[in-house]
């Protein structure tokens, strides 16, 4: 009987040719998407090339779920854009600090369970948004 995929499983066999091909492929789409961000964030372009670069860096050490996304997403620009024209950079560096001390909470607190109450309809518009 074939073994089934187990994500515990520490003795997989790693195909290291897929594994860099994948990541290439996922940096090559990031740096348009990184640079538009930016710029519609009001900030140098060279931010989000800086900002994807070490997101990428750090999911890539403490994560490794198969399903894990990590990348920016539109609707976070509309707040930033907000918060740049109100207050400045200095204040958006806080509320991304802000933001992923909060998410470190949430993981530690095992409180990621509470997104099964948020319908489907809401995470289809905010993906799709």
């Amino acid at each position: 009987m074939k073994k089934i995929f187990n994500l515990f499983d520490l003795k997989q066999k790693v195909n290291y040719k897929t594994e860099i091909l994948a990541g290439l492929t996922v940096s090559m789409t990031m740096i348009p998407e990184s640079l538009a961000f930016a710029i519609l964030a009001g900030f140098d372009p060279l931010v989000g090339l800086y900002g994807a670069f070490i997101m990428g860096l750090i999911t890539s050490i403490f994560g490794g779920r198969p399903g894990l996304i990590s990348g920016g997403a539109g609707a976070t620009v509309i707040i930033l854009i907000a918060l740049m024209e109100s207050h400045g950079i200095e204040y958006v560096f806080g509320a991304v600090v802000f933001a992923g001390l909060f998410q470190l909470i949430v993981g530690f607190l095992k409180l990621g369970k509470f997104i099964r109450l948020v319908p489907q309809s809401v995470m289809y518009g905010f993906v799709n948004g």
